[in-house]
């Protein structure tokens, strides 16, 4: 497997690709047979069209106006050709078109599945928009060609070798003199090929990084617009789009090209296939009736021949689409252990922990830090100094660069990724409400729960209020085309999923800084009920949450800088009381009274 660019996903050299297609038509093998033999047979029946109009050329040069007759039953003929093959034809490109949807259908699911499964810290290194640019336009190019290019690509070479042999059966020399085009439409495609293919390998990752590009305008719209930095993010827009466009420029002059020596090689052709065919006439050696069969026939390569050549334009698109959606597929799985340890409680311990982001970026930095079962930790800090990487880091999200993560004292790569997920569950303030009922959302989590689980879980969320007054309650449909929630809403349904998932440690990273001062209140009571009895780590963006946990620690840099509970911090006037103060300063007067801290290791 090759990378084309090194911070995108992987993308499968040739013999790999080759390999996932043929893995993945044969369990159509069947059908793409029969579809096969069909369009050979629609092929030879259409060869008799222009072998019965040469015969209707020599009775009519044979016998005039006395051959009004057979001419009729020649026509006839023609008719039941042409019904005949379009049946065959329609038949075989439905075969074709439905192997091709269920081979594409096939790949989608086992690209959706693979990128379901990969490491959060591969999709942010090679950044959202190149997967998401896999999974619709790389998927859109496959389909289309599968539906489409592969069914015209097969007719046409059918149609070139019967033809041929069409031509030879009259007389070797037509066959002969049709071939003079050949080495002209050979190398117009040789030349095609080798300067094609880079370019739409390269149209096709430019597309990717447009892609990206607007994902991180789009997802940081509100940061971008408030740092004044929307017209930074539109330029680097503009100059992905334009090199997209470059490319795809490139790629038309091509194209344009290459069409026109596909012309000259027609020219050429049938002006030798008509200069043999007077040269024969005049000999006796055919009949008008055959040289006028064999330039039909030469005349009916055109559309085949510039399709089959023609349609290497999107075939090596859907190539270079293939390609990247195989790569996809190729990105190295975790070992899953056999038998994994089962964490002994539900203690956290970090032991120098640093992680790299890229080189000479590493945040956070040597952190060591131990969480008692029960234990409620708030992470507090600026922007930047690792809070969510820590977070994720204990999570399991990513891999520690150097030192240790021990859950209940294990290392979530002994535990394995599904064990992992048991064992801590992270909320982020990004929560997706997926298309669906609020049921079937909630059972994400848990897909055996029962109703009575999932009714536990909404009230202790305090969600059972407002889906108890939505016309169809549990099984409104949500998501996109569905009853839109709230932020506070859709947090409440990932909290709820949280209490289903039920596991012992319990991650927030920010879960509830974009819900507002009511909001807050409400997610502030679903969230004690979710961390009741749990081990915690809250990375705060209200400081309230701060004071209510059993113990602060302020990030700087990458680093611990302070650590103590809420009063002893504030007691100590460093940089916690600073961010107490300026927090405070902008506080809304509605919020409510702080609530008092709890005592250390308290549920």
């Amino acid at each position: 497997m090759t990378t084309g660019h090194d911070p995108l996903l992987p993308v499968a050299d040739t013999a790999t690709t080759r390999r996932a297609a043929l893995r993945l038509l044969r369990p159509h093998r069947a059908r793409t047979l029969w579809a096969v033999l069909l369009l050979a047979a629609s092929t030879a029946i259409g060869l008799a069209g222009p072998l019965i109009l040469g015969r209707m050329v020599d009775e009519v040069v044979r016998h005039g106006g006395d051959a009004l007759g057979r001419l009729h039953l020649l026509g006839g003929a023609l008719a039941a050709i042409a019904v005949l093959q379009a049946v065959l034809g329609a038949l075989s490109h439905y075969l074709v078109v439905q192997a091709g949807e269920h081979l594409v259908a096939d790949l989608r699911e086992d690209v959706l599945d693979r990128a379901l499964r990969l490491p959060p810290k591969d999709v942010e290194r090679s950044g959202r928009g190149d997967l998401v640019a896999r999974i619709t336009g790389d998927v859109r190019v496959v389909t289309e060609a599968a539906s489409q290019a592969v069914p015209v690509f097969v007719t046409a070479l059918l149609g070139i070798a019967l033809t041929l042999v069409g031509l030879g059966t009259l007389d070797w020399r037509f066959a002969l003199a049709a071939l003079v085009a050949a080495p002209v439409q050979i190398r117009a495609l040789t030349w095609y090929l080798g300067r094609s293919g880079p370019v739409y390998r390269a149209e096709r990752t430019a597309e990717g990084e447009r892609a990206q590009a607007l994902l991180d305008a789009l997802g940081a719209a509100d940061t971008v617009t408030a740092m004044r930095r929307g017209p930074r993010h539109l330029d680097a827009i503009a100059d992905r789009s334009l090199l997209a466009v470059s490319h795809s420029l490139r790629a038309t002059r091509l194209r344009t090209r290459f069409f026109g020596r596909l012309n000259l090689a027609e020219l050429i052709g049938l002006a030798a296939v008509l200069a043999v065919g007077f040269r024969l006439v005049g000999e006796g050696t055919v009949t008008v009736g055959e040289a006028t069969a064999a330039a039909l026939f030469f005349h009916r390569l055109f559309d085949p021949v510039g399709q089959l050549l023609g349609v290497f334009d999107e075939l090596q698109e859907a190539g270079a689409g293939l390609a990247r959606l195989v790569g996809v597929t190729q990105v190295p799985r975790a070992a899953e252990p056999a038998d994994p340890p089962h964490p002994r409680d539900s203690s956290l311990a970090l032991t120098g922990v640093s992680y790299s982001h890229r080189p000479g970026l590493t945040v956070p930095r040597e952190v060591s830090l131990t969480v008692a079962p029960g234990e409620r930790v708030a992470l507090v800090g600026t922007t930047g100094a690792g809070k969510s990487t820590l977070a994720r880091l204990i999570a399991g999200g990513y891999e520690p660069s150097a030192g240790t993560v021990r859950l209940g004292g294990v290392e979530p790569r002994e535990l394995g990724t599904a064990a992992t997920r048991r064992t801590v569950a992270l909320v982020t303030q990004e929560v997706h409400v997926f298309a669906g009922t609020i049921a079937d959302d909630l059972r994400l989590a848990v897909p055996g729960a029962d109703d009575a689980a999932l009714e536990r879980a909404l009230r202790a969320v305090g969600a059972h209020t407002w889906i108890g007054a939505l016309p169809d309650g549990r099984d409104t449909v949500v998501g996109a085309g569905g009853h839109p929630l709230t932020a506070p809403q859709a947090q409440q349904l990932a909290l709820a999923r949280v209490l289903l998932l039920d596991p012992p440690i319990v991650v927030l990273d920010e879960a509830t800084a974009d819900a507002g001062s009511a909001g807050a209140r409400t997610l502030d009571t679903a969230t004690d009920a979710v961390l009741a009895g749990r081990t915690a780590i809250t990375v705060a963006h209200r400081l309230n949450q701060a004071a209510s946990a059993d113990r602060v620690l302020v990030m700087a840099r990458g680093r611990i800088v302070e650590e103590g509970t809420h009063d002893g911090l504030l007691a100590s006037d460093g940089p916690y009381a600073r961010l107490w103060r300026a927090w405070t300063a902008q506080r809304p007067p509605a919020n409510p009274p702080l609530p008092a801290p709890r005592a250390p290791g308290g549920p």
